[in-house]
């Protein structure tokens, strides 16, 4: 049996850090690879999120916050079912590309399980972006031909790979592989849009 997408992530990600070590960069601006270590053990804990409490995880030295990372979530709720692969699923693979692309790694081969789950979550974020953009809509479009449309009026169409959907809807809009297109106007209105999941 296949491991969940959040396990699998989690893994390929912490292997990818201790390869890369806690100053390499991140698509999250102005964070290392060891900010970004901290912010996810951090997340998963319940603890606070602030500049001060993730530089206290990081005294801590990085090899430990990569093992504490590498020992999983606590069982409520990051690994019940919907949660474990919707949001830490997802969680994990925006990081591992965060610091994959900005370290001149390119997308990986699809994976069917995590393109399952990024399609039903692209719903949210077109939601926040077709609001964004109003009176402009928008439409996703998979390479497959499945379609989801959000708003109406001139449409801003953005055509790719659910994952690549997912980094682009939140907020990794120069590295993901999508192709937007459309009306111009609302094609405009997007380039212009600030929102992010």
């Amino acid at each position: 049996m296949t491991e969940p997408l959040d396990v699998r992530e989690r893994m390929a990600l912490c292997d990818l850090l201790l390869e890369l070590g806690p100053d390499a960069p991140t698509l999250c601006e102005g964070w290392t690879t060891a900010d970004l270590a901290a912010h996810l053990v951090l997340r998963e804990h319940f603890h606070r999120w602030s500049d001060a409490q993730r530089a206290v995880e990081k005294a801590k030295g990085f090899p430990a916050v990569v093992a504490r990372l590498r020992a999983g979530a606590p069982l409520i709720p990051w690994r019940l079912p919907r949660i474990r692969n919707t949001f830490n699923g997802l969680e994990y693979f925006i990081h591992h590309e965060d610091v994959r692309r900005a370290n001149g790694r390119d997308s990986r081969p699809p994976m069917a399980d995590l393109e399952a789950i990024a399609w039903g979550a692209t719903g949210y974020g077109a939601r926040r972006l077709a609001r964004a953009i109003r009176p402009y809509g928008l439409e996703l479009v998979r390479p497959d031909g499945a379609r989801k449309q959000r708003g109406s009026g001139d449409m801003a169409v953005l055509t790719g790979p659910a994952s690549e959907l997912i980094l682009y809807l939140g907020g990794r809009r120069a590295t993901a592989h999508v192709v937007l297109s459309g009306a111009p106007a609302a094609v405009a209105a997007v380039e212009r849009s600030k929102i992010t999941l």
